[in-house]
């Protein structure tokens, strides 16, 4: 009997990306490294993050929780933004991705508390969906020089479609052209 009110998608991870630099770019790997903190060596990575204008709730650089270890986008996605934005394509590097999925391709609607379980063990939760921002738009307009208005042409286009957060409930390894299986279900 199948259970049809807990739907299981299967996909692939195809392609890990780090930012080890001074900012949220992200640079390719062959796989991701995760602990309870995040991507060993990522700028993101830490079970606690000081607060942005994503919570105006807190003065801004109050420390909170870390729910933004990881950036998961759907390549699905990325290319139907480019689309929407004329451009050739969005390197996923550009807006600081960390894994790039293929075969779901409404990842940004993945519900909090969706879980990503990996074929090495690893598991992932999404926190939330990753809103489209201006400082990623402005990555991708310095790979696009003359073409004014990406910097806001991003976040108009990439509404719903810039993929989710999401935290590291199981460590492992996470390698480009592993698959994985995504559980949308609510655990309560």
């Amino acid at each position: 009997m199948t259970d049809t009110t807990r739907p299981k998608l299967t996909t692939t991870a195809v392609a890990c990306l780090i930012a080890d630099g001074v900012d949220f770019v992200t640079r390719p790997v062959a796989a991701l490294t995760l602990d309870f903190a995040g991507i060993v060596g990522d700028l993101h990575a830490g079970f606690t993050r000081p607060s942005t204008s994503r919570e105006p709730w807190y003065p801004r650089g109050t420390e909170i929780r870390n729910d933004r270890q990881l950036t998961i986008v759907s390549r699905e996605e990325l290319e139907a933004v480019a689309g929407a934005m004329d451009l050739p394509a969005i390197d996923p590097a550009w807006i600081g991705a960390n894994l790039v999925v293929a075969g779901v391709a409404d990842v940004s609607a993945l519900p909090s508390g969706a879980r990503l379980f990996f074929d090495n063990g690893a598991t992932l939760v999404v926190e939330a969906e990753n809103g489209p921002c201006r400082t990623a738009g402005r990555s991708i307009a310095r790979h696009f020089p003359g073409r004014d208005g990406l910097d806001l042409a991003f976040p108009q286009h990439a509404h719903r479609k810039r993929g989710v957060v999401a935290s590291v409930e199981k460590p492992g390894t996470i390698a480009a052209g592993e698959g994985f299986r995504v559980d949308r279900r609510d655990p309560t």
